[in-house]
């Protein structure tokens, strides 16, 4: 192995750990949606994984197909950067959307009082809500649909760092060293995002979170907005 392959593949592992750290896009949907809709650790990892996988890969098979074709870096930068904002925009827009109807769930959740009198004098008071009887269809739905639309966020989020500076580099020397550190760079990714969310479900497993319960999905709606517009604004 040359001494640049060996290069780049070093810098292909302290990337692949720095960019999913500092990007909490990575991480914080996994995290906020796996407490929000009471998914099981395994179920949680497992999603995870999944959008990891398209993720890297995405922009893997775009890199070989630059390489291949003769594409130059700043057309394939110029495709990563468009289809990141989809990407990002994608993920605010969930994100807003989760938290607006979770928002309404609240209110409808939200018990009145009615008091009844009858004619003998007695009373009796009545609670009800604006939500038993006939939203359980689509709260069903919104969960069956979620990890599909996290799957395509993230397979639309491109790994910016990945075709520049590690893949076309490696292709000057042979194709074997752009397959060493795309292998590198995907698997430290991937393990990456999912030990983070591994130790905060852990974490957030220890800790009583019943007087937010009510508050969950409208939580988890904002963070998820947040975690697009820190991508979008801030290129976290």
């Amino acid at each position: 192995m040359e001494g640049s392959t060996i290069l780049l593949a070093g810098t292909a592992v302290t990337i692949g750990f720095v960019h999913t750290i500092v990007g909490p896009d990575h991480y914080l949907p996994f995290i906020v949606m796996g407490e929000a809709r009471k998914w099981t650790i395994r179920k949680t990892m497992f999603i995870t994984f999944l959008c990891g996988l398209g993720h890297v890969l995405s922009s893997v098979i775009a890199g070989f197909i630059g390489i291949a074709a003769g594409i130059s870096i700043s057309k394939l930068e110029f495709f990563e950067g468009f289809r990141g904002n989809i990407a990002a925009w994608l993920l605010i827009a969930f994100g807003l959307v989760y938290m607006l109807i979770s928002l309404r769930n609240v209110y409808r959740r939200k018990q009145h009082v009615h008091t009844h009198t009858h004619a003998d004098g007695t009373a009796h008071e009545h609670r009800h809500d604006h939500f038993s009887g006939h939203s359980h269809i689509h709260m069903n739905d919104r969960k069956n649909l979620t990890p599909w639309i996290l799957f395509l966020v993230f397979v639309l989020g491109p790994c910016e760092p990945l075709i520049p500076i590690l893949m076309y580099p490696a292709a000057e020397n042979n194709i074997s060293g752009v397959i060493l550190v795309s292998l590198l760079f995907s698997a430290v990714t991937i393990a990456t995002m999912m030990s983070v969310v591994l130790a905060f479900r852990l974490g957030l497993s220890s800790i009583n979170l019943k007087p937010l319960e009510r508050w969950v999905n409208v939580i988890a709606g904002g963070t998820i907005a947040v975690s697009g517009l820190a991508i979008q604004f801030l290129g976290l």
